[in-house]
């Protein structure tokens, strides 16, 4: 059984124990794995803008950080998290663009460890524009500046 097997089971099992009827199907991206959930129920995860999402992804990422390792792992349910992802990546692009155009840096945050990086990658897809990661702890702020010529 991998790793991923024993985070499927161990998700599905949480779910259960939560008293929601949701069934875990797994998709490989490459972004790493992602354990989609769906059935009834699924909006006790998502309410309150998916703090219970956010919860049992930090529980999983607790528990099975070792088995892990570098592999990245993604528990989303009803496709929240590709919603609110998506709507990250184009935000960061549109003040990427901005920050080319009037030459003032633009913000965006505070993010956690996940959401930095994905605005990171899509920064990155803008030519003539940087992003860095300003703050302490675990949330921090990305700042998007453009490149000076």
């Amino acid at each position: 059984m991998t790793a991923q097997d024993h985070v499927t089971e161990f998700v599905a099992k949480v779910v259960k124990d939560m008293g929601l009827n949701l069934e875990a199907q797994v998709e490989t991206t490459a972004d790493g794995t992602r354990i989609n959930l769906a059935g009834d129920g699924a909006e006790a995860l998502l309410a309150r803008r998916g703090e219970g999402l956010q919860a049992l992804q930090h529980i999983v990422d607790s528990a099975f950080r070792k088995q892990l390792g570098d592999q990245r792992l993604l528990v989303d349910c009803m496709d929240f998290r590709r919603g609110k992802d998506n709507e990250l990546r184009q935000m960061a692009k549109f003040l990427a663009e901005k920050a080319k155009t009037s030459g003032t840096e633009q913000n965006i945050g505070p993010l956690n460890a996940y959401e930095r990086r994905l605005v990171h990658l899509a920064v990155a897809e803008v030519p003539g524009v940087t992003s860095e990661s300003i703050g302490d702890a675990a949330v921090k702020t990305v700042t998007i500046t453009a490149v000076k010529r």
